[in-house]
């Protein structure tokens, strides 16, 4: 068994400076990698992987392995929650599981990502040239419950039925289908505003088109537009059932962690999110939980034990573990896939 806590100091003040780190938890230690080794990870471990992006952010991913124990898993939440303290609870958290990783999470290794003694995959996420932007596609899909959903950053990800949103940092391109529904092109036009007034500080360009009349920076960075797939009906319909979603509070007021339900259905007013607080939004339909942490009035307690608010809520639901992706959202940090479940953010 592991000790309680981890030892002391593991972190220097480097984590502090922009750029992508990597550790292995080794025991209760957090063991950097040399840079040889970054994107390459054994089936048996636990990971950390932290980029700092400077003003813009930090997010930090716990990696687990389909094979990790489950002391190991708690050694990384527990690193990961002392990482997150040393840089004053700012960075996004997020729950990576072998082979159900999330886009974001691929995209920080241009070079693919590989899994030893189980073969490796390529990573078709890709990272824009010069300005260090990050280059993301967005899938908009559904007819009544219609979501963003990021998704690999090549012509492969598009259909004729959806729209999609490619965010290139200081344009953002709006991309309709020619099968695509009236609902899908009004969520597609929110969803790309969101974007540039959350995101980009109103300092975006929105540029709308449609399919066959591609500009010339959308080919630049996706490649000669091949033929497309076909839409289908059912596709909107089970895109439905997966972006429902629900709003929970989460409070030790009583001694114990309880959770209370506040909203069945969204999109939810964002006045729900009340700053002493931890909150749930429920999408494990569509693989994932995300928990907003309260800005200072969420005490340590709460913040703490996020991920174990998560997992106590993923078993309560009976949702798969090991494929239920976790976002951990400090306030004022919040992404984009979380914020389109509200109404009128901005």
């Amino acid at each position: 068994m592991f000790p309680l806590k981890p030892a002391p100091g593991q972190f220097g003040p480097e984590v502090r400076s922009p750029g992508l780190r990597v550790w292995r938890v080794e025991k209760m230690k957090a063991v950097p990698l040399d840079a040889s080794e970054v994107g390459a990870f054994y089936n048996g471990d636990s990971y950390l992987v932290l980029m700092n992006r400077g003003e813009q952010g930090a997010d930090l991913h716990m990696w687990i392995g389909e094979k990790s124990s489950r002391d190991e898993q708690v050694a990384c939440a527990m690193l990961a929650t002392q990482l997150d303290n040393f840089l004053g609870g700012d960075p996004v958290q997020h729950r990576q599981v072998q082979g159900f990783e999330s886009p974001e999470f691929m995209e920080l290794f241009p070079r693919g990502v590989s899994y030893k003694q189980e073969g490796g995959v390529e990573s078709g996420f890709r990272r824009s040239q010069g300005s260090g932007t990050v280059q993301r596609l967005y899938q908009i899909k559904g007819k009544r419950n219609i979501r963003a959903k990021e998704v690999e950053l090549t012509w492969s990800s598009f259909n004729k039925g959806d729209c999609f949103i490619l965010d290139l940092g200081e344009t953002i391109l709006s991309w309709t289908g020619s099968q695509a529904n009236i609902f899908e092109k009004q969520k597609v036009r929110e969803i790309a505003s969101l974007i540039r007034d959350t995101d980009r500080h109103g300092k975006a360009r929105v540029v709308d088109t449609s399919e066959g009349e591609e500009p010339e920076e959308m080919l630049k960075v996706l490649g000669p537009m091949p033929p497309l797939a076909e839409s289908t009906s059912e596709e909107d319909s089970k895109a439905d059932a997966s972006n429902s979603a629900s709003l929970y509070k989460v409070s030790d007021a009583t001694g114990a962690m309880t959770t209370t339900k506040v909203s069945e259905k969204s999109p939810f007013a964002k006045e729900l999110l009340v700053r002493d607080d931890c909150f749930i939004l429920d999408n494990g339909a569509n693989g994932k939980i995300f928990v907003w942490k309260g800005g200072h009035g969420a005490n340590i307690e709460e913040k703490n034990a996020a991920l174990q608010m998560a997992d106590n809520f993923i078993e309560q639901m009976k949702y798969p573990r090991m494929k239920t992706q976790v976002e951990i959202l400090p306030q004022g940090k919040e992404t984009i896939i979380f914020k389109q479940f509200f109404k009128n953010w901005n």
